[in-house]
């Protein structure tokens, strides 16, 4: 009896080690800061030949990269980016995918976010003077104490966003 026992846990023991040890490997081969971006294929017809150009996928940290060294970025996935005090001023995101990305304390001045995503970015204390939000999406983002004055919000979504102490655009009421 004692050894069908013995048996019983030795197997136990065994399959526990096993899933720990298959778990644990399965962590180290998840990918870090690669979130991607696919860019459609560009088909164009000169006469009767087709072409195909197919831009590669790039990682957000390529185009955090590409928008620091360029201060432009159109379209770019950079989905939670690390731009917390970064100096962008000027910079074009014209539809840029933001989406829980820290731009604390970034200087945003003149940037162009037109249709970009800022769902749940964060803000706070942002330099956003003189920029164009325009039809951006900034649900449930912090904009806590960020200057947004000369800024065009036309068509932005504030929704659940953190407005406490934001320095408003003339005519901007929070409800």
């Amino acid at each position: 009896m004692k050894k069908h026992n013995l048996r019983k846990l030795t197997t136990w023991l065994v399959t526990t080690a096993f899933v720990v040890l298959v778990a644990t490997f399965s962590l180290f081969d998840q990918p870090v800061a690669n979130a991607q971006t696919e860019i459609p294929s560009i088909t164009t017809t000169p006469s009767t030949t087709t072409t195909t150009t197919t831009t590669p996928i790039t990682s957000v940290a390529a185009n955090v990269i590409r928008l620091l060294n360029t201060k432009e970025c159109v379209g770019c996935n950079l989905m939670g980016a690390k731009l917390k005090d970064a100096n962008l001023q000027g910079a074009s995101l014209e539809n840029a995918n933001l989406q829980n990305a820290d731009l604390e304390r970034a200087n945003l001045q003149g940037t162009n976010l037109q249709a970009a995503n800022l769902q749940g970015a964060d803000l706070g204390k942002a330099n956003i003077i003189g920029a164009n939000l325009q039809g951006a999406n900034l649900f449930d983002a912090d904009l806590e104490k960020a200057n947004l004055t000369d800024t065009n919000i036309e068509g932005a979504n504030f929704q659940k966003a953190d407005l406490e102490d934001v320095i408003r655009p003339q005519g901007f009421i929070i409800q």
